[in-house]
């Protein structure tokens, strides 16, 4: 059975950058399982998957405006630390729930000086190309539940 619109996939990944550190695996744990064409996956990685099957193994490298897009130096600020109201203690690498220009997002505090705190509104990944080894664990019709509700169901989703 192919991947393609509205199957529920289960693969297993190592992601990789080009230095070669691997930045997340599934290996040694649950493979992850999506719902093809929903973009609940990065696109270029739903796309290097449309078609392929059930037991093949690839290794595909996804440029970063296909992965989590290019780095936009208009998302890092410089805010007042009287932004962060019930905050007592504000760290570099701290990461707030926070609307950005594109809706709600998270925020990461990249610097402290005195009062003016940096924010970076990119994620982590943004402006990094990535490599994937993928094996695809399992390639199924998604329910129509599933479809409906725009993502699988099984281990570890609380609701039906």
């Amino acid at each position: 059975m192919q991947i393609a619109e509205n199957m529920a996939v289960s693969i297993h990944y190592t992601l990789t950058n080009d230095d070669n550190e691997i930045i997340d695996s599934s290996i040694d744990s649950e493979p992850l399982v999506y719902l093809h064409g929903n973009g609940n996956i990065i696109s270029g990685l739903e796309e290097a998957l449309h078609g392929k099957a059930a037991g093949e193994k690839f290794t595909v490298r996804i440029a970063a405006e296909h992965a989590y897009g290019e780095f936009m130096e208009e998302a890092v600020q410089v805010i007042s630390r009287d932004m962060f109201e019930g905050v007592d203690e504000i760290e570099v690498g701290m990461q707030f729930q926070a609307d950005v220009s594109s809706g709600p997002g998270v925020i990461t505090v990249t610097h402290i000086e005195g009062d003016d705190i940096t924010i970076d509104g990119n994620h982590p990944l943004a402006g990094v190309p990535l490599t994937f080894a993928v094996e695809i664990v399992e390639v199924r019709p998604a329910t129509p539940e599933e479809i409906s509700h725009g993502h699988i169901h099984g281990h570890g989703c609380d609701h039906h």
